[in-house]
């Protein structure tokens, strides 16, 4: 373990899979002391489990982003129980697919529920009680979705867009309280969010060929860019959008070999 973050505390939704659960895991291994939240607790337990197996500092609460009441409580009674909070990672989304003719207005919603409110009231939160505290770091987990127009997710793409500017919003809002806000832009990542578009080689070479770098993200990867904006590395950086994508937004057009 190093000390990137030791004495810190760490809130990060969405952190029984994938970005979320590497992530915790990387704060921990930099001496963070995290707070896991998501809706089941089984796999927070399991990600809690392997950072306390190590010598980490985890524990799990239980919350549904997408509903107001239950998540700004589970954040504040954390900041209660450890004294503060210094970092929140607004990781948890929710998608719906199909075409725009046939999306229902329910499902158009259900796409801003958890990416957006739950953003919106993860940063609120955050901000008023790191106010008090004399600062600390927000990021929020955005997608290439939410700068690419992309067919069949038009609901999880203007969520992710409206992500990005709400950010840069609570970065000029929190400045002066040395609060900073920062959002990481995955691209394709390996994850159970994305095991259908990477079911099979043919699938996930289809993917790759699209990607600069010719591969998909692992998670790991995203959470070392979480980590950085989270630390006081990052102490001079806020508003900033770093895409985490293997170059796919660099590009114009890709090249098929």
């Amino acid at each position: 373990m190093t000390s990137r973050l030791q004495g810190k505390i760490a809130f990060i939704t969405g952190a029984g899979s994938g970005i979320g659960a590497a992530t915790a895991r990387r704060f921990a291994e930099e001496g963070a002391t995290v707070v896991l939240c998501g809706r089941r607790a089984e796999p927070l337990q399991e990600v809690a489990a392997s950072i306390l197996a190590v010598g980490g500092k985890a524990f799990c609460t239980q919350a549904d982003v997408s509903d107001e009441k239950g998540f700004v409580t589970a954040i504040e009674e954390a900041a209660q129980r450890h004294g503060r909070l210094d970092i929140l990672v607004n990781n948890a989304m929710a998608y719906t697919w199909g075409g725009i003719d046939s999306t229902s207005t329910d499902d158009w919603h259900a796409n801003f529920a958890t990416t957006v409110d739950g953003t919106f009231w993860g940063t609120r939160t955050a901000m008023r009680l790191m106010k008090d505290q004399g600062g600390g770091a927000i990021v929020n987990i955005a997608s290439i979705c939410g700068l690419f127009g992309t067919p069949w997710m038009a609901g999880y793409s203007a969520a992710k867009a409206a992500v990005i500017n709400f950010s840069r919003a609570a970065a000029s809002e929190g400045a002066s309280s040395n609060i900073r806000c920062n959002v990481v832009i995955p691209g394709v990542v390996d994850t159970p969010a994305t095991a259908g578009m990477l079911a099979d080689d043919k699938a996930r070479h289809n993917t790759e060929k699209l990607i600069p770098l010719r591969r998909v993200a692992r998670p790991q990867e995203l959470a070392n860019a979480i980590l950085f904006l989270a630390s006081d590395e990052a102490s001079y950086i806020t508003g900033a959008c770093l895409p985490v994508d293997g170059g796919r937004s660099s590009e114009l057009y890709t090249v098929l070999e």
